[in-house]
Parts: C-alpha cells; sequence; structure tokens
C-alpha cells in the first residue's frame, strides 16, 4: 500500500523545496496544476523538472488534474464550497478521468508527491485528487510542508556526514 504524498511551494524558495523532497526521499513529483507556470522563481515547469533532476526526483505533469480557472477563482475568493463543486464536476471530465489513470500508474511502487501552489494542503485541490487516488490504491495521504532553511541543513548533514567516510 504505502504512502502517497503533497506539497504546496507557496512562500518556499526552491532550495528549500528540493531539500525537503529529498529529505522525505521521494522518487517522483507529479505536478497537478492546469498551468505549470508560476511567478516564484524555479517553480514554473522547465526550471523545476531541472532542479529536480539535478536531485535525483522524476517530474510529471499531469494537467488534466488541475483546478480549472472557475475553481481557483473561487478559492481566491474565498467560496470554498463553490470550488469544490468546480473540481469535483471537473474530476468527472475525461482529461480529468485519464490524468487520474495517470497518477495512479505513477504513484504505484513510487514514492510519490503530488504538487500544487497552495501551502494549505485543506484547501487545495490536491487534496481532493490524493483523496480520490487513496481511495482506489489505499495509500495513506500525508502532506509535506517546506521547511525554511531546509537546504542549509541538508547541505550541512551532507558535510557532515563527508567528513566522517
Amino acid at each position: 500500500m504505502g504512502e502517497i504524498f503533497t506539497i504546496g511551494y507557496e512562500g518556499a524558495a526552491v532550495e528549500d523545496f528540493t531539500a525537503t523532497l529529498r529529505l522525505a526521499k521521494i522518487d517522483l513529483v507529479v505536478d497537478i496544476r492546469e498551468l505549470p507556470i508560476s511567478r516564484r522563481k524555479g517553480f514554473s515547469k522547465g526550471a523545476l523538472a531541472a532542479a529536480l533532476e539535478a536531485e535525483g526526483i522524476g517530474y510529471e505533469h499531469l494537467k488534466g488534474l488541475g483546478d480549472p480557472k472557475e475553481g481557483r477563482d473561487a478559492a481566491k475568493s474565498g467560496r470554498f464550497e463553490e470550488f469544490v463543486a468546480i473540481f469535483t464536476a471537473h474530476m468527472q471530465t475525461e482529461i480529468a478521468r485519464a490524468d487520474l489513470e495517470k497518477a495512479i500508474g505513477l504513484v504505484s511502487g513510487k514514492k510519490a508527491c503530488l504538487l500544487c501552489y497552495e501551502r494549505d494542503f485543506k484547501t487545495c485541490h490536491r487534496n481532493i485528487v490524493s483523496e480520490r487516488i487513496s481511495g482506489i490504491t489505499g495509500q495513506t495521504v500525508r502532506n509535506l510542508g517546506v521547511r525554511n532553511g531546509a537546504a542549509r541543513e541538508l547541505a550541512r548533514d551532507e558535510f557532515q556526514l563527508a567528513a566522517y567516510a
């Protein structure tokens, strides 16, 4: 069975984000943003995929599991029930069902992490997606929070290990 992880990068530096994933021993990041672009440096699709690859972590983008614009707008405006209704309806579309099947295949047998922007797991569509996957695979859902300073901690620990090798 195992676990499926989720993470949001809101307010995070890419170095701390990748260090958090390394500390959790994540093999694969499944990006479930509809539009894998970001104003935050390092979090657009190409830059993020390259940063993850440099750390030995795979990257896959599944657009069909992204929250449509209407859902994002409702969430930003604090209309949580409307956001949930919009995204739940979206999950019935052909592209969402196809990408959900892909996601299930990707997370089975790997230590995988679903990625979106929001830091708060409870108000993000990745909560809905991860629960759907969990309901099918039996995996436990675990949310990761990006730790500020995780990159410095990881570098210090790796330096100390290398000193004793």
